[in-house]
């Protein structure tokens, strides 16, 4: 499912503009935030960065940029079940900054079952908060996720216990929660979150996260969504995570983030095939200097841009998603 140079481009097939863009849409974001919008052509799918939705704690957009392209994996994703190949162009018309990509079908070749798989596994991959279940990772499963990373232009680096780890987590903890104290932080975090019963179909919900901060031994610092609420419905018991890693790219461009994304949704999505899931840390890398410090001390190869927790766990609960006829740039 490899980018391609311009081609011919077959037509958009009647009906399925919809489905590409709910597709996409199952994306992850940071807060749920969903901060894209699509628009049809006759024979493509443009991808938008929504601004109205980017985090003051996000000034410059980064992740912004990794949740939609977050959300160009999965368009992609979704042209590849239509039985073609996608044709990508990033940032196609400089004119227009928050047009991010434009996705055609290309040459007809059928789904691969991998491809049918990863398909199958977005109803339920989530962001994981929650415990981990017992026991180590598939066989191989991480070599084939930095493989995924790979194959988009980006490096998953997996941190050792140890050492390793703990210079990770001695940068990582103070820093997420000196950030859970920051007024704008607090504020948009109870602006994101959701209490149980919520109609809403973005943010963050009660049975995604825990009303505790506490986080067991080999467990990174989560954000704190609950504010003290009780609102949280998750417990910070279970087994700690299997793997933790760190997301790279070769530099901190526009155009790394939207690898970062399509990167990061496609090993999790992998992930998920075998009830795989990841805790995501993008609190602490907001700021640049905490990123270059972790790649500093850990001699990363690489700009980070997430840090994950793997483990296994048996939910389905995938958080709400907007639907397609609210996603459509006028």
């Amino acid at each position: 499912m490899t980018e391609q140079a311009p081609q011919h481009r077959t037509p958009l097939p009647a009906g399925q503009v919809n489905y590409l863009i709910a597709t996409a849409a199952r994306a992850p974001s940071v807060h749920n935030t969903q901060p894209w919008r699509f628009k049809a052509t006759q024979d493509a799918i443009e991808l938008y960065a929504d601004q109205r939705r980017k985090l003051h704690m996000d000034p410059i957009g980064r992740e912004m940029l990794i949740s939609c392209g977050a959300a160009l994996f999965g368009l992609r994703l979704a042209i590849r079940s239509l039985g073609y190949q996608p044709i990508v162009e990033l940032f196609p018309d400089p004119a227009q900054l928050r047009l991010l990509a434009r996705a055609a079908l290309g040459t007809a070749v059928p789904m691969t079952s991998a491809e049918r798989a990863l398909l199958d596994a977005l109803p339920h991959r989530h962001t994981h908060r929650g415990p981990f279940g017992p026991g180590p990772l598939p066989d191989g499963l991480i070599a084939r996720l930095q493989h995924d990373a790979l194959a988009e232009g980006a490096t998953l680096a997996v941190i050792q216990p140890g050492l390793a780890f703990q210079r990770l987590a001695d940068i990582v903890d103070p820093a997420a929660r000196r950030l859970d104290r920051e007024p704008t932080a607090r504020a948009e975090a109870s602006q994101w979150s959701r209490a149980a019963g919520s109609p809403s179909r973005d943010g963050v919900p009660a049975q995604a996260f825990a009303a505790s901060t506490a986080h067991p031994h080999g467990r990174l610092q989560q954000r704190d969504f609950d504010l003290s609420r009780g609102i949280g419905l998750l417990t910070t018991n279970g087994a700690p995570p299997a793997a933790t890693a760190v997301l790279l790219t070769p530099g901190d461009t526009r155009a790394d983030w939207l690898r970062a994304g399509q990167a990061l949704h496609r090993l999790l999505a992998h992930a998920a095939v075998s009830w795989v899931f990841a805790s995501l840390y993008t609190q602490p890398l907001e700021a640049g200097e905490i990123r270059a410090l972790i790649r500093r001390r850990l001699a990363l190869p690489g700009s980070p841009q997430l840090l994950l927790q793997f483990g296994i766990a048996h939910t389905t609960q995938a958080t709400p998603r907007r639907p397609p006829e609210d996603l459509v740039e006028p």
